[in-house]
């Protein structure tokens, strides 16, 4: 019997889980579980007969790769896949994907709600600002930007996207003003929400050259990766503008000097947030198990992502 392996160090929700289990019953395959491991080989061992696996934050490198013999597809639950070693999965034939849209509203509803704590001052009693009237740019307005528009617009936002793969015509009918030049983004917005992967094309590129641009009142809000912002450039911001502001789910590795000399000037949660929502949670674990099986049974290969 085919076997779908489900590893997460950080579980599913139980319905997500049972929601799986169903799924894969229903094609005439097995789950098998692995969930809070303590380490690495735990999952190595546990990967060497399965045909399939599913992880969220889970580390897939090449260990895992070369013990996982019979495995044809990986799918990460959720939009990020850096976590998985796509040349290893590659090398051995194996098809990687990953669940673009299932965590959006919750990356996006965190993002907003990250800029108003921070504008309200962490609710500490003190007079804070309000978002409605103010200039909100995305930088990539795929499914998450999307919706940050959308919300943004509900707060009386006036919203600016910039993404050159998508087409300016869908840009504009949502409401939302186009910039083919990125660095007019940056230019025209006091906030400036980045919703960039992690790849060698994105790493540091938001960088001072970009941030300095902005206007008064300028924040950065990354609900993506630490990997994305040249962190030398972001103390050099925070050093010059005592306006600028940084908002993300992922603390930088410059935290500590941030923390030390910027009180009040920015926000973090203590781990990634972004799709820690129990609707997240459900719909990425069975839009994972679904793909599987489409894979598996049909040669579906949509999400592919290698």
């Amino acid at each position: 019997m085919t076997k779908v392996l489900v590893a997460t160090v950080k579980p599913f929700a139980p319905v997500a889980t049972k929601g799986i289990a169903k799924i894969c019953e229903d094609a005439g395959f097995e789950m098998v579980l692995l969930e809070k491991y303590a380490n690495q080989d735990e999952l190595i061992d546990a990967v060497f007969d399965v045909e399939a696996l599913i992880v969220r934050s889970d580390i897939v490198d090449s260990k895992v790769i070369d013990a996982a013999k019979n495995l044809k597809i990986v799918v990460r639950a959720g939009a990020g896949y850096d976590n998985i070693d796509l040349q290893a999965s590659s090398s051995k034939g194996i098809v990687v994907m990953n669940t673009p849209g299932q965590n959006s509203n919750a990356v996006a509803e965190l993002g907003l709600g990250m800029m108003i704590y921070l504008n309200r001052n962490g609710f500490n009693g003190k007079a804070g600002t309000e978002l409605r009237g103010k200039t909100f740019g995305l930088h990539a307005y795929g499914h998450i930007g999307k919706i940050m528009g959308h919300i943004g617009k509900g707060l009386g936002m006036e919203i600016h996207a910039h993404d050159p793969f998508i087409d300016k015509i869908e840009i504009e009918n949502d409401g939302v003003k186009f910039e083919d030049n990125v660095k007019d983004l940056y230019k025209k917005c006091q906030y400036v929400a980045v919703n960039l992967p992690a790849n060698d094309e994105t790493k540091k590129i938001i960088n001072y050259d970009l941030m300095s641009l902005m206007s008064e009142g300028a924040t950065i809000v990354n609900t993506a990766r630490k990997e994305i912002i040249d962190e030398d450039s972001l103390l050099k911001m925070f050093a010059e503008r005592p306006d600028f502001r940084y908002i993300t789910d992922i603390a930088p590795d410059c935290m500590d000097e941030i923390a030390a000399k910027y009180e009040g000037r920015f926000f973090w949660t203590p781990k990634k947030m972004g799709a820690q929502t129990a609707e997240a949670n459900i719909n990425a674990g069975l839009a994972a198990a679904r793909q599987i099986i489409g894979f598996l049974k049909n040669g579906d290969t949509t999400y592919k992502v290698n």
